[in-house]
């Protein structure tokens, strides 16, 4: 199955969760000090909020997949369509390790295709970047600046 993805930042968590908590009559999955996240069954939606952007509002849309083969398939249709992909591998942004890649649509808007294999209990792990590499979470387009 696949879920579809929805980050917003916003600037008072404690706020957005009420708020939203009752707009979809559930609570979070997920609280952390500046992240929160509802994995809604019915629509799918992975919807998830932070305090880690830059203004309010949508900073990226994705697809999380149930699993690998799921992600093959989303991988290959993008590069079948000559959209520019950027492929992370094996990653950890948000709370969790996940397989993932990006893709930009002609408006700049970011999307996230994903593959969650695991929770974390920090936002990223820091991975050794070489010299001339920054290691950052989900630094993949302009407009994606946090993650999921």
């Amino acid at each position: 199955m696949k879920r579809f993805h929805v980050h917003l930042h916003v600037d008072d968590l404690n706020r957005s969760i009420g708020f939203y908590s009752q707009l979809f009559a559930a609570q979070p999955a997920r609280i952390e000090g500046d992240y929160a996240k509802w994995m809604l069954e019915d629509p799918p939606v992975n919807f998830a909020i932070s305090t880690r952007g830059g203004k309010p509002g949508i900073d990226h849309l994705g697809i999380q997949t149930d699993d690998a083969e799921e992600m093959a398939a989303l991988k290959a249709r993008a590069q079948a369509a000559d959209i520019a992909l950027l492929d992370e591998g094996t990653t950890t942004c948000c709370y969790a390790r996940s397989e993932k890649h990006w893709i930009t649509d002609p408006q700049g808007v970011a999307w996230e295709h994903f593959h969650t294999l695991g929770s974390i209990p920090v936002f990223n792990e820091a991975a050794p970047a070489a010299p001339s590499t920054a290691a950052a979470c989900c630094a993949v387009t302009p407009r994606a600046k946090s993650c999921c």
